[in-house]
């Protein structure tokens, strides 16, 4: 093995950044949710119980409240305070302003905070134009309807959104969802005494039957209809003055500039307000191409895994029968402290069907009696050679020089074999163009919750994958736990390369560059042992996706060859960069809005969501549980994948491509056996440790 693969400088700050930037896109999602009234959100606005006091429901529109007593103003005779809410707009703020421009007009205009953060340049060019700006409330949330914290953000948030967009500060309040002053009652009412204590100038509407020749405020929104009425009344001969509510009233100015620190803390919120906006657009984008491409995935599957089978059960009248393969096949075993499994695994092979065996198994410099209980077997088939540590690759090198047949069977020391696995194995070999055969791997010690995981992976992923590559004529791995080869096809390529960790897919992908054709033979059955903790999980995984990233990487050249090669490159690589690495790199993002939906939205509606990715995925999972011959009962663990395994998967993706970017070196982590390989179909497994003899 090489000397990269010995030492390892795992990046650790990426976790760290994960740590950080997992919790800040969270709390951009929550802003962007709270700004859409889906956090906290104000509850429904009830009629009113209690009637404003007379002093404002019989004076003015423009309130000045100190305590209990309450000041009210109305607009002069001939004068029209044009007012509009919301916004600004990025469609009718600029006609308005136009409209306004041409007639020589002046008016108030109360915004929203969240929008004067999200179109700062509009807020800008009101105050550039000489137009008054008062609040609308950031969000424009019924104040009297909202919790206490609520409301006051509502008010702070606005005030700092505009001084980071308009560098002013204002004193003027409209209460949103408010026309006339006589709806400021009940619950509106308290809430308006709150802001005016706040030093706010409460400003409504007078009443649509009020002329405006008597002097009027004129609430509209800012819509084409606004955009029509306004148009209409700036035509009004009748009426000597369009202003603005402070300017008509006499009243000092309500628009002030604000300091630098406030002007920056703007700047903050509006890159806050936009990162956020972002963000949440964003992640409905990547959920749509999650989803889009989590169904895409199942349908390719199940319609392949189907052509599979058609084509494993029909037999075409004329078609030529392939010869049976009953050739010597010679057996390569690399085992390092392999000694809780190696005697089953070897067991399991002098068992087999098939009659002509060579068994070699090379013992990689083992701590313990791995060479030992392998040599103890004493049969004439077996062949122990030993060598100092140097790796997988080197290994099953050094059991390729020691090979005596042309057809070779690689398999690891942790599994076992059904009796005719080698036979059945070898059988595709007959056609010509066969390189290699995929064997069927299954998990033998499948008893716990992790592993019965395990099992449903290897059944519907690994396995139906395989069945569409097998159609697809692009087999990107043949497993190390069980597979076949030609000796000249593999000496051909130059045997088994240590450039990656993952010696198998980086073998399977020379061979489809070297021209062989690779196929699946989903009756020659093995059993592995998986891992029984989630720290070897991880382990294992990382070691596998790190590799298989690196196979990729060293064979990308595959996609712009033709022949055999070109097909496994525009097939095989493209599908493992979709699938086994864009979509678990938009993993994080969807969980994140799952628990948003979970915690803020319908919990029916997120329900109904999560069904709508389970269902689709149980009913495909259950399909290749039947197509393997596995028990469809093995699918009640299946929902539970979706809060620890899952999370792991795609971390592993996460990790692998850091290290590969920052160019760590990553050993390799080998997997602590108990032999229990052979758990599920019921063969003895020896003692992991065993006396001297």
């Amino acid at each position: 093995m090489r000397a990269r693969h010995k030492r390892s400088r795992d990046p650790r700050g990426h976790w760290l950044l994960l740590i950080l930037v997992l919790p800040l896109m969270f709390a951009s999602l929550l802003f962007e949710g709270w700004t859409n009234n889906e956090v906290d959100a104000p509850q429904p606005r009830h009629d009113c119980t209690e009637p404003v006091p007379k002093a404002v429901s019989q004076g003015g529109p423009v309130l000045r409240i100190n305590g209990d007593k309450v000041k009210s103003a109305s607009i002069p005779a001939h004068t029209v305070a044009l007012t509009f809410d919301g916004g600004p707009d990025p469609v009718w703020t600029p006609r308005l302003l136009d409209l306004l421009r041409r007639h020589r007009a002046q008016a108030t205009f109360f915004l929203f905070g969240s929008q004067a953060a999200r179109y700062p340049e509009l807020v800008r060019r009101i105050r550039a134009e000489g137009h008054e700006i008062g609040s609308n409330t950031y969000t424009g949330a019924d104040l009297g309807a909202s919790s206490a914290i609520r409301s006051r953000m509502e008010l702070s948030l606005t005030q700092t959104a505009l001084a980071g967009s308009g560098s002013v500060r204002t004193t003027l309040l409209r209460m949103p969802q408010t026309t006339s002053v006589d709806t400021l009652c009940g619950a509106e009412w308290k809430a308006a005494r709150s802001a005016a204590a706040n030093g706010y100038l409460l400003v409504a509407a007078d009443k649509w039957n009020r002329k405006p020749s008597q002097g009027v405020i004129r609430q509209f929104s800012q819509t084409e209809l606004a955009y029509k009425e306004t148009e209409k009344l700036l035509n009004d001969r009748n009426i000597d003055k369009f202003t603005t509510v402070t300017a008509g009233l006499r009243l000092p100015a309500v628009n002030t500039p604000v300091s630098t620190f406030e002007r920056g803390q703007g700047k903050g919120l509006i890159w806050v307000s936009a990162m956020g906006h972002a963000f949440s657009s964003g992640m409905t984008w990547v959920l749509g191409v999650a989803g889009a491409l989590g169904v895409l995935r199942l349908l390719t599957l199940v319609v392949f895994a189907r052509a599979h089978v058609r084509r494993l059960t029909s037999f075409r009248p004329g078609a030529p029968r392939l010869r049976e393969i009953n050739d010597p096949v010679t057996i390569l075993i690399p085992a390092y402290n392999e000694e809780a499994g190696i005697e089953s695994t070897i067991h399991s092979l002098l068992a087999s069907t098939h009659p002509y065996l060579q068994i070699i198994v090379i013992d990689d410099g083992s701590t313990d009696q791995t060479a030992d209980l392998a040599t103890w077997i004493n049969d004439p088939r077996v062949m122990v050679i030993r060598q100092p540590n140097a790796g997988k690759a080197a290994a099953l090198n050094t059991g390729l020089a020691h090979a005596m047949h042309e057809i070779v069977v690689m398999v690891d020391a942790d599994t076992v074999f059904e009796p005719d696995a080698i036979y059945r194995l070898v059988q595709p070999l007959a056609h010509p163009a066969v390189g290699a055969v995929s064997g069927n791997t299954k998990v033998g010690n499948r008893r716990g919750l992790l592993g019965r995981w395990q099992h449903l992976e290897y059944v519907f992923g690994f396995n139906l994958d395989r069945r569409m590559f097998e159609v697809l004529e692009c087999m990107t791995t043949v497993p190390g736990a069980i597979g076949a080869f030609r000796r000249d096809a593999l000496m051909g390529v130059g045997g088994v390369s240590d450039d990656t960790l993952a010696e198998d897919t980086d073998l399977t992908m020379a061979l489809w560059r070297a021209g062989w054709r690779v196929v699946y033979e989903e009756s020659a059955i093995a059993w592995t042992e998986v891992p029984s903790s989630l720290r070897q999980l991880w382990r294992q995984r990382y070691r596998w996706c790190y590799g298989t990233i690196q196979a990729m990487w060293k064979h990308r050249r595959a996609v712009v060859e033709l022949g055999p090669a070109g097909r496994f490159g525009r097939r095989g690589l493209s599908y493992l960069a979709l699938f086994q690495v864009a979509l678990p790199l938009m993993a994080p993002i969807v969980d994140l809005f799952a628990l948003y939906g979970v915690l803020f939205l319908s919990p029916l509606q997120s329900a109904g969501v999560w069904l709508a990715f389970l269902v689709p995925q149980l009913i495909c999972a259950g399909y290749a549980l039947r197509l393997d011959g596995e028990r469809v009962r093995a699918l009640w663990s299946m929902p539970f994948q979706l809060f620890v395994y899952r999370q792991l998967m795609y971390l592993v993706v996460i990790q692998s491509l850091v290290a590969i970017l920052l160019g760590t070196r990553l050993r390799w982590h080998r997997m602590d056996r108990s032999g229990t390989a052979a758990q599920h179909i019921g063969q003895p497994a020896p003692a992991a440790e065993l006396t001297s003899r």
